[in-house]
């Protein structure tokens, strides 16, 4: 049994999750044992101004030095920390870097928007593919969101695309990057097929239960479109109070939902299925079987 902890530096989150893997038989079982998150929000300084702010770089450093004795205190065997969009794209990203490391002696580890809908799609890898069905994963986060798309017999497609909650909350314009999204998935994925759409991110699984759907079932379209309806019916705090959302929740979860809705929209899909993984989960996966040599099917 190995101990594995995967630390996501998000836009709007930061998260770390603690794993143990065991055998059993010819496969091998992913077990949480504790996850983490902490409502930093750095997209907000780096998506405004471009520059992560002091003050938001000694949170982070307190943050990534708390992980630090829980994976001690766990005793972790291997753990990863990615940095996303937030650092990525942050004029002082290596000056963040280089201060995390020096307070806490942890590195920091950049990754495109590519590899991250990759890592995601592989924390979602299915067992088995069926020929006549498409399988399109959504990641929705603070900075960016991720699609990968995968069909028996054909390689693994994924993009990333600059739109997010953080990002929409701070008023970009992201008509162009809301036509990308529509044309990838128009170009890459025939409508003919059948499509299963998988979503994941911070805000899907609060979605699906204010939605009034049961647990291990898909989210309709028309639920989702009415719960917007509804939500945008009340101010910021009204949100708090009525829909029982954090205060760090309360305000993302309406871009959320509407790139949610975009995706099923551009695809045609009425469902959307809610596999309650994200970052860290493939993060674990990677870890454990590209680091170490291990195969899917030993």
């Amino acid at each position: 049994m190995k101990k594995i902890a995967a630390i996501d530096i998000g836009s709007n989150a930061v998260r770390m999750l603690i794993s143990y893997v065991i055998k059993s038989e010819k496969k091998y079982i992913f077990q949480k044992n504790s996850y983490i998150r902490l409502p930093l929000r750095l997209g907000e300084d780096s998506f405004k101004s471009g520059f992560i702010s002091d003050n938001k770089i000694k949170i982070l450093s307190n943050a990534i030095l708390s992980f630090k004795y829980m994976m001690m205190v766990h005793d972790v065997d291997e753990y990863q920390i990615y940095g996303t969009s937030a650092i990525r794209e942050s004029k002082n990203s290596e000056n963040v870097i280089s201060n995390v490391k020096n307070e806490t002696g942890i590195t920091i580890n950049l990754i495109s928007g590519l590899k991250e809908a990759q890592i995601i799609a592989k924390g979602n890898m299915l067992n088995k593919l069926e020929y006549n069905k498409t399988y399109l994963y959504v990641d929705v986060g603070g900075g960016t969101t991720e699609y990968s798309i995968l069909k028996k017999g054909m390689e693994k497609k994924s993009k990333s695309f600059k739109i997010g909650t953080v990002r929409l909350l701070n008023n970009f314009d992201n008509s162009l990057a809301i036509d990308k999204i529509k044309n990838w998935l128009i170009s890459n994925i025939d409508l003919n097929d059948k499509i299963k759409l998988f979503a994941t991110g911070g805000n899907i699984n609060k979605i699906q239960s204010m939605s009034g759907t049961k647990a291990g079932k898909p989210v309709s379209f028309l639920s989702l479109k009415d719960l917007l309806n509804k939500m945008k019916k009340y101010n910021y705090t009204e949100r708090m109070i009525k829909f029982d959302l954090n205060p760090d929740r309360a305000d993302v979860i309406i871009p959320a939902l509407e790139i949610f809705l975009l995706t099923m929209e551009s695809v045609n899909s009425n469902k959307m299925f809610i596999p309650k993984t994200g970052l860290v989960d493939g993060m674990i996966k990677e870890i454990f079987f590209d680091k170490n040599g291990y195969k899917l099917n030993p």
